[in-house]
């Protein structure tokens, strides 16, 4: 069951409270004993090594863009998993001892194994990344300070700090695109890398950051729209609270963007990069392809995931409306939720959830830009009328 078609009618409450109850029923099972291609999907085995780390899942979107860069540096992942503990013991009680732990292994990290994080890096981004690197590791010398009088506060405030500058530093490990979009979609905007949305709504803004890395077509989709200034003024037609919350419906008949140059809605295909493929997966969902022990590398699996939303009855037919995932644990847990591997998910709201909170169907999206990015936008390139004649 499709809960987030392109539609401008409103889901009716039986619908939602349908699809937790048989995601509550089918949870409850697992807890008895339940074996099989049901027990392997629903508990997140795959069928590949995954790079995110063991443990709890990940449920911050900053975070899990990261770990899905298409990089191989163990090094770095090691940096990151001791800065991703670290939020883990900050959500416990009297753990202090622990965080102390993972800031020396953060430290030790940075001591030795710093020729290695150089080495995944071109000449000529070495100085920008040794001026990160020095600046992580003052931020990892501050934190042994925050632990010691345990500021709890503050621990979270210079922990996101680190994340996002070892963020900074692994973008600049990918040197190019890592694969071709089918020759058949050729036709459609790509992003080919990441860019920074500012959207602007009339409860407040919201940052997104769209990654093109694992899904090139409706990020790149996405983008053009942005630059276009296609949302500008667009209402919120659809809100479930802990849920979704969906946007992106044109005035009048057309329900997806009407490209002016062809006077036809564009539509792309589905698209989803499963974990530890080097490319995506066009026009299916992985339950009709028989992967159901295939977690997606972009999961819906943190508060404000920004994915693709699509008619019912056709993967490939979404255009312009696009939904917020309200992730609620509760409902859907991160790793074992009914909606990963059956939409696109593109990107992430990485500040602003306070407002994303807030917003209702009926709110506006007043203006939304690229900040960050735009440089990795490809589009193609009208055919010229003498190109045009001579095909």
């Amino acid at each position: 069951m499709f809960l987030f078609n392109r539609s401008r009618t409103r889901n009716p409450g039986w619908q939602r409270w349908l699809f937790n109850g048989v995601l509550v029923v089918l949870l409850a099972s697992l807890s008895v004993g339940l074996s099989g291609a049901w027990w392997d999907f629903f508990s997140g085995n795959n069928e590949r090594q995954s790079s995110l780390p063991t443990g709890d899942p990940v449920t911050n979107g900053e975070s899990l863009l990261q770990y899905s860069l298409p990089i191989d540096n163990p090094p770095v992942r090691q940096l990151q998993q001791s800065l991703e503990d670290i939020a883990t013991q900050l959500r416990a009680r009297r753990r202090w001892g622990a965080i102390r732990s993972d800031v020396k292994a953060a430290a030790r990290v940075l001591q030795r194994k710093e020729d290695e994080i150089l080495a995944s890096i071109a000449p000529e981004k070495q100085a920008q990344a040794q001026k990160i690197l020095d600046d992580i590791r003052a931020g990892v010398d501050d934190f042994k300070e925050i632990a010691e009088v345990k500021d709890k506060e503050a621990a979270w405030i210079r922990r996101g700090e680190l994340i996002s500058q070892l963020g900074d530093l692994e973008e600049l490990m990918v040197d190019e695109f890592p694969f071709e979009v089918p020759e058949e979609y050729s036709d459609l905007p790509q992003l080919q890398g990441r860019a920074t949305i500012e959207m602007e709504t009339n409860k407040g803004n919201l940052t997104l950051v769209v990654d093109g890395y694992s899904a090139p077509i409706t990020a790149g989709n996405f983008v053009d729209l942005v630059q276009r200034n296609f949302y500008d003024g667009l209402e919120f037609i659809r809100s479930e609270q802990d849920y979704v919350l969906q946007a992106g419906d044109p005035p009048g008949p057309e329900e997806g963007f009407v490209d002016p140059e062809t006077g036809t809605e564009r539509t792309i295909p589905l698209e989803i990069k499963p974990k530890s493929e080097k490319e995506p997966i066009y026009g299916f969902t992985f339950e009709e392809l028989g992967l159901y022990k295939t977690q997606p590398e972009l999961p819906f699996s943190a508060y404000g995931t920004v994915a693709m939303a699509r008619p019912e009855e056709n993967n490939n037919g979404g255009s312009s409306q696009f939904f917020f995932f309200l992730f609620e644990p509760d409902l859907t847990p991160a790793g074992a939720n009914l909606l990963d591997g059956r939409y696109a998910v593109f990107g992430y709201v990485i500040d602003g959830k306070d407002v994303l909170e807030t917003l209702q169907a009926g709110d506006k999206i007043m203006s939304a830009q690229v900040t960050k990015g735009l440089e990795n936008l490809v589009v193609p390139q009208e055919e010229t009328e003498t190109e045009t004649e001579a095909a």
